[in-house]
Parts: structure tokens; C-alpha cells; sequence
């Protein structure tokens, strides 16, 4: 009976403790099956002034929360025992629109660095999935931004946007670098880009070696249906700069004639001649897409430097940017970096590459010069008679 009793007291002990136990685990420790909390941070600042979300998350508190809505919608993302979607979503935006490193993070939303890097790689994949959806071709009807000028319609009626190149500073191996290396020695990835008259990136194709000119991006993306180039629509076309070949959907500028809008100032104002006049405005229409680099750029600062990434990543990240770039300007028209850039001339950077492809020069005047030059006359004719807007 003494041994009996012995093993009671030992079973009760055992009870006892296992109790205890998990009495501290309910009690002390988060359940796994509750609902996770928004870190401390992320909630101060969900519930501070817009400016800070904005300047914090690099876009208002609605957008936000819009895109966390559809990341976990479409299961996209998911909410993790520690770590809601909008605190991943956070932890990304923090890291791209102020190129902060990850111990910054780490201290900033208290985890380590293996969840900092965990769900920035998660979040880059789930917004560059979007991709597809949200970089897509306009309607095929004129934009309003041409309709509504006298100076643009009729005689760009056809047009659906721009094309050119975007360099962005690389971080490469350096059995690579020679390739990534622009003419001012620079380490750069070119960037094909094509958006909208309202500033959305229809197109993207990041990756490509700094010394790679404009002109073979887009022969190289043309060439290969695998990149997925939207169709243009008969008798539409995109303008294109000097660096490109005047082709079938691709319209440049007259080349040996002043184009950008700079050289237009003073007394050098008025065009002397119709192909001066068509430059001008080819020149003032394809400023958008300068225009959609410099709010991208701004918001999206790692952009500008060149972040400590694999080059997987770093052509990624261009993506996601450019997707985030989009959301913005669907959802929140008033965007303060959107607004900036209205009704004003963005500078264009000069071309490291400009003038080198010398082949696109000599196929220019022999490509597509017929469509080009009846636009011209058209609009030449008008000026003349018309002078009612230059």
C-alpha cells in the first residue's frame, strides 16, 4: 500500500505540473490560433496624421489598406501567428521607399532579421504577381490627354503611349560588371518601360546590362514572344525617341532637328519649320513617360542607389514598384507626388547611349517616314493658317 501511495503522489505531481504549464501557455503567450496583433509601431502610425502614413508608407492610409485588402483577398499573402498583412505590407514599403536595411527594420517593428527578410521576399512576390493585371495596354480610344488639346488632336489621335529606357544603379558580381558598366563607367540594369498619358506603366522589362542601348531592348523584347509585349492595335503606335527606329507603332522624332522642350526658349521659342514643330510636340507628349521615372524614382528611393540584393531581386523589385506605382494612381487621384509633376516639364536626364546606335539612325528615314510626314504636314498647315495654339 506504501508503494501504492508513493505513486500517486507522483502522478499528482506530474498532473500538477503539467497544469501549471499549460495554465502560463494560455495565459502568457499569444495562442496561435487568436487573431495577431499590429506591432506597436505600425498601429502609432496607422493613427497618426496622413503626412506621416504618407511619408512612412509612401501613400495614404486608404491605398493602403486597399492593397492589403486584395494581397489577402487573393490569398496572396497571409496573416502569420506574429506578423499581420499590413505589417508585412509595411515592413516592405519601408524597406523600398527609404532604402532602410534590415537591422533598421529590425528595430523598428521589434523582429529578427530572418522575419524582416522572411516576408519582405514574400510580399515582393505576392505585388510582383500582380503584374499581369495591373500593367496592362489602355483602351484603344484616344486619351483624354490628347483629345482634349488643340495641340495634340487630331494629329496624334492614334497614339497610346510612350516607350523609353530607364538606368538604374545595379549591384552585380564582378565577373559581370563590365557588361552592367554605362559610358561613365556607372553599374546600371536598363530598364525597358512603356506607360500611359496618365502616367501608368503599361509594360516593364528590367534586367538588362547597363551597355545594352535602348533600341536592341526593344528589339530583343519585339523578337521574342516569351516576353509578352502587349499587341498594339492597328493603326495605333507609341512614341519613341531619337534612340529608337521610326517604324510601324513606333513614331520618333525628326532626328538632326531640336527636340527637347529646352532648346524652345527665348528666342529660339517659336519652330522655324514643320519639323520643328512636330518635335515640339512629340517632345512635349512623350514627357510623360519622364514624368511616370521621376514620381516612380521619388516614392521608391532604392531605385536611385543600388541596393545589396541579389540581381534577381533587384530587377524584382523594379516590378513591384512599378505594379505599387499603378495601384496609387487608380486609387488615389490627388496623390501629392502625382500632383507634383502636373502641368509641368519633367528634365529629362541625358542618354548615356544616345547617338550610339547609329544603325537606327540610318534605318530611320527608310522605315516608316510616310505616316510621320502626313502628320507633320497636317499639323504644319494648321499652325500657319490656324495660329490658334502652338
Amino acid at each position: 500500500m506504501d508503494d501504492v501511495d508513493i505513486e500517486l503522489d507522483e502522478l499528482e505531481l506530474v498532473a500538477a505540473a503539467a497544469g501549471y504549464h499549460y495554465y502560463n501557455s494560455i495565459t502568457r503567450q499569444p495562442s496561435r490560433s487568436s487573431t495577431p496583433k499590429r506591432s506597436g509601431f505600425l498601429s502609432e502610425l496607422l493613427s497618426a496624421d496622413e503626412d506621416v502614413c504618407r511619408e512612412m508608407l509612401r501613400m495614404d492610409k486608404h491605398v493602403f489598406h486597399k492593397l492589403c485588402d486584395i494581397l489577402r483577398q487573393r490569398g496572396m499573402l497571409r496573416d502569420t501567428a506574429g506578423v499581420m498583412i499590413e505589417e508585412q505590407l509595411a515592413i516592405f514599403l519601408n524597406i523600398i521607399g527609404h532604402n532602410e536595411r534590415n537591422r533598421v527594420i529590425q528595430e523598428r517593428y521589434q523582429h529578427s532579421g530572418e522575419t524582416i527578410s522572411r516576408h519582405f521576399n514574400n510580399v515582393l512576390r505576392a505585388v510582383k504577381s500582380l503584374s499581369r493585371e495591373f500593367l496592362q495596354l489602355p483602351p484603344v480610344s484616344t486619351p483624354l490627354q490628347i483629345l482634349e488639346s488643340n495641340r495634340f488632336y487630331p494629329y496624334f489621335e492614334d497614339c497610346i503611349g510612350v516607350i523609353d529606357g530607364m538606368r538604374i544603379p545595379a549591384h552585380v558580381p564582378a565577373k559581370d560588371q563590365s557588361r552592367f558598366r554605362n559610358k561613365k563607367g556607372i553599374l546600371t540594369q536598363n530598364v525597358l518601360a512603356a506607360c500611359t498619358f496618365d502616367l501608368q506603366f503599361i509594360f516593364v522589362y528590367p534586367g538588362w546590362e547597363g551597355s545594352a542601348t535602348d533600341s536592341r531592348l526593344l528589339r530583343a523584347v519585339l523578337d521574342d514572344p516569351d516576353q509578352n509585349f502587349p499587341p498594339i492595335p492597328e493603326g495605333k503606335y507609341y512614341l519613341v525617341d531619337t534612340g529608337y527606329v521610326n517604324m510601324d507603332g513606333f513614331i520618333a522624332p525628326f532626328p538632326g532637328t531640336r527636340y527637347h522642350l529646352p532648346e524652345y526658349r527665348g528666342a529660339n521659342l517659336l519652330p522655324r519649320n514643320a519639323n520643328e514643330l512636330f518635335n515640339h510636340r512629340h517632345a512635349s507628349l512623350r514627357n510623360a513617360i519622364q514624368k511616370s521615372f521621376d514620381v516612380l524614382k521619388t516614392r521608391f528611393p532604392i531605385l536611385k542607389l543600388a541596393p545589396q540584393y541579389a540581381f534577381h531581386t533587384q530587377r524584382d523589385i523594379v516590378i513591384a514598384a512599378c505594379v505599387i506605382h499603378n495601384h496609387i494612381r487608380r486609387e488615389d487621384k490627388s496623390d501629392w507626388l502625382f500632383k507634383d509633376v502636373e502641368g509641368r516639364y519633367v528634365e529629362e536626364l541625358p542618354d548615356l547611349d544616345e547617338n550610339s546606335d547609329h544603325l537606327a539612325f540610318q534605318i530611320q528615314e527608310q522605315s516608316a517616314p510616310g505616316f510621320r510626314d502626313s502628320i507633320t504636314t497636317a499639323m504644319w498647315n494648321d499652325f500657319i493658317n490656324k495660329w490658334d495654339e502652338w
